[in-house]
């Protein structure tokens, strides 16, 4: 027993030497460059989610390394926007990294959703059951059901403005976005908007959960079980397990309510969730899309929809705040528009794509702060990958940041770092080459299913807004604050505002 424990630290100590030698010189991917202790252990990955700043810090490393660096033992980041078409194609796709299997544990359908599901052939073949139903034209089928929450969020906001106080803008904008989601899947919106409320504590409960989720993501397999039972330990956080397990019960109870509508001629809509039940009616059986799959795309809707959605809706109100001459541009292309008979209320989003500068802030902002400001970890195929010059074994983990991809100057200029909208409208050529480029929705076969719900969201609200209000932050010296846990959610967007007349 005397000789058990110096044995024991002899072989761990031999163990991590030999591996430290193996990964630092004789490793596959010991050529590329990057921090000695990502090269060695995913700890320092894990260590950039703990600290919420990962995008900020490949930003460094790829000004200092290049276009490839090693951010864990096995996988590499690309910074060379040349390489998406290679990393994230439409033909032979390469298949997700297991960094996606932790973010749905709840057992709705057999078949994983379309966000977790890594095998890229099983993904296609279930996402071509529902690709219609989101499709721009079929979104647009539930407009009105927008519109009606978008009344409700600007009925809000104008009590805010009566009473001249001042409001957390991120907060009330997610809200929103929450009871879109209720309106467009389950046929009436949660109450977070009615009641002022954040309902069940959803948003709170996701932003308790958020940094164990995804630590455990990009964490060895092996030690994830360990990371999210640390979590029970952590005040607050066995309520917001229960308030998750809410949101999956809730989904369940909503979708079953209203699948007992689907056949009652008074309650007939054109929404997300009526689509999805007619696939289920109409050739559930053939294709096995059943009753737990309605629920799976109800569920994925709830805990990605919102967040997403809100983090582009905060982007740009911030930069238009912070912007006073691209405000001003802005605001005299919609009262142009309105003068001229171009501009409804509610707006209409086949109005708002016809407004050039709109949708260049629109794009802007989900460049410079995209919702997803991590690495998109692909497996590499048979074969192999060239990247940058350097050829990468099969096996290994490779993907692109958004948040790094975006910033590139040899594409959106050399001051990249800057929102500044007219730079789409400068050049054809250089906005083609700028659209190529870019990744907020990802790229490839893999490319965000709910895009067209978040954009028609997007550019309907903000010209609302801007339009029945003067928007200002509250302290204009006063910055947001971030935290990048996969999502990369905004904080402390105070504002004052006041109503046009």
């Amino acid at each position: 027993m005397g000789l058990l424990i110096p044995l024991v630290i002899i072989l761990t100590v031999g163990y991590w030497t030999g591996w430290i030698i193996y990964t630092r010189y004789f490793h596959p991917l010991s050529q590329i460059p990057g921090p000695w202790l990502a090269s060695v252990s995913r700890t320092w990955y894990m260590l950039q989610i703990v600290k919420g700043d990962m995008e900020q810090s490949q930003r460094k490393l790829h000004a200092r390394y290049g276009p490839l660096i090693r951010i864990a033992p096995n996988e590499i980041a690309c910074a060379d926007p040349n390489a998406i078409n290679t990393i994230y194609r439409t033909q032979a796709a390469l298949n997700k990294t297991d960094f996606y299997t932790p973010w749905n544990s709840h057992n709705f359908s057999k078949y994983r959703d379309s966000f977790t599901e890594t095998d890229d052939k099983q993904h296609s073949s279930r996402r071509r059951i529902v690709q219609q139903v989101y499709t721009l034209s079929n979104v647009l089928k539930s407009e009105k059901y927008i519109d009606k929450c978008s009344e409700l969020f600007l009925q809000r906001l104008g009590e805010y403005a009566d009473a001249g106080k001042r409001f957390d803008l991120g907060e009330w904008l997610q809200m929103y976005a929450f009871d879109v989601v209720g309106e467009l899947y389950f046929g009436r919106m949660f109450g977070f908007l009615e009641k002022s409320v954040d309902h069940n504590n959803w948003i709170h409960s996701l932003d308790l959960l958020m940094p164990f989720l995804c630590v455990t993501s990009v964490a060895p397999s092996y030690i994830r079980n360990l990371i999210l039972m640390s979590a029970l330990v952590v005040p607050g956080s066995v309520a917001a397990l229960k308030a998750i397990e809410n949101i999956a019960s809730s989904a369940r109870v909503l979708v079953a309510k209203r699948i007992g509508e689907h056949t009652d001629s008074k309650f007939q809509r054109t929404d997300i969730f009526q689509q999805l039940c007619d696939i289920h009616v109409e050739k559930g059986n053939k294709v096995d899309f059943q009753t737990g799959d309605i629920e799976q795309e109800a569920y994925g809707a709830l805990l990605a929809g919102s967040d997403t959605t809100a983090i582009g809706f905060r982007t740009v109100f911030y930069y238009l705040m912070k912007k006073p001459d691209v405000y001003a541009q802005l605001m005299e292309e919609l009262e142009t528009a309105k003068r001229e008979g171009r501009l409804s209320s509610p707006v209409a989003y086949a109005e708002a794509t016809q407004l050039p500068f709109l949708c260049t802030c629109v794009k802007e902002a989900l460049r410079i702060h995209p919702a997803v400001q991590l690495t998109m970890a692909r497996e590499v195929p048979e074969g192999g990958l060239n990247l940058c010059g350097k050829f990468i074994a099969a096996g290994y983990r490779v993907g692109m940041n958004s948040a790094v991809v975006h910033y590139d100057t040899s594409v959106f200029g050399k001051d990249a770092v800057d929102y500044r909208p007219s730079r789409w409208l400068e050049s054809p050529e250089a906005a083609t080459k700028m659209d190529k480029s870019m990744l907020h929705f990802g790229a490839g076969t893999r490319t965000c299913i709910g895009k067209n719900i978040s954009m028609a969201e997007i550019h309907k609200l903000v010209p609302d807004v801007m339009m029945n209000f003067k928007m200002e932050m509250w302290n204009p010296e006063a910055t947001w604050m971030t935290r990048n846990l996969w999502f990369c959610k905004q904080t402390g967007i105070e504002v004052r505002l006041t109503r046009r007349k």
